[in-house]
């Protein structure tokens, strides 16, 4: 069973197969750039720029059924309260982890 789901970008698709395919190769080439450089700021405890690549990341996430919002909720909060970076940095794992195995069954999946 897949951790991802496509019903909404299948909606968003109308049956059109090459906007599909195009969408899932966009997730599969951009989303680990975007996580790497969310990583990065952690790192450089730059929350603001934390903030902006998570929120950056959130429809994306959404529209592959992937239920990692109150991750990136924390993400994006991390700027404006008292959270440390090992507070964020659970939530940074589980988001690249989940990331990473959805975009390796993507590529499983429709053999991209």
């Amino acid at each position: 069973m897949s951790i991802y789901n496509l019903d909404n970008l299948k909606e968003m698709a109308e049956g059109d197969e090459v906007f599909l395919k195009e969408m899932l190769k966009t997730f599969i080439e951009e989303l680990p750039e975007d996580v790497a450089a969310m990583n990065d700021a952690i790192d450089n405890h730059n929350a603001v720029l934390t903030y902006q690549i998570a929120h950056k990341m959130k429809p994306n996430l959404k529209i592959f059924g992937l239920h990692l919002d109150e991750n990136v909720k924390r993400l994006e909060h991390w700027s404006k309260s008292d959270l440390k970076k090992d507070d964020v940095m659970k939530d940074a794992r589980e988001i690249e982890s989940t990331v990473l195995t959805v975009c390796n069954e993507l590529k499983r999946d429709y053999n991209l």
